[in-house]
């Protein structure tokens, strides 16, 4: 119930937001990828601003996310070291390994 409620209060006036920016900067711009001739049609694209805006955020949160996601790679390299040695571990003193779902290596994700 709280999350769904955390995700109602965080979402709604992020959407409100992004629509009314979208339709304040809904004016076509001009946008060139040849920054020594302006000019070229072939490399100049016009389309909304908010077109520009969203794929500037959308390319923002991507870059973030590979980002974070190989910064935290070393921790996960260690999370896996652990269980293969947890496993290992058990296997060697004769008791059978823990189901998939029941690994004391890592905590149990809560929702």
């Amino acid at each position: 119930m709280f999350n769904r409620f955390a995700l109602v209060l965080v979402f709604v006036p992020l959407a409100i937001v992004l629509i009314a920016l979208a339709v304040a900067n809904r004016a076509p711009v001009p946008f060139t990828i040849d920054p020594f001739n302006p000019g070229n049609p072939a490399l100049t694209y016009t389309l909304p601003f908010f077109v520009f805006l969203f794929a500037a955020f959308a390319l923002g949160l991507i870059i973030g996310s590979l980002a974070t996601w190989f910064r935290q790679g070393r921790y996960r390299k260690l999370a896996r070291q652990r269980a293969i040695e947890a496993e290992s571990l058990k296997q060697a003193a004769g008791r059978p390994a823990p189901a998939a779902g029941n690994d004391p290596v890592l905590p149990r994700p809560t929702n």
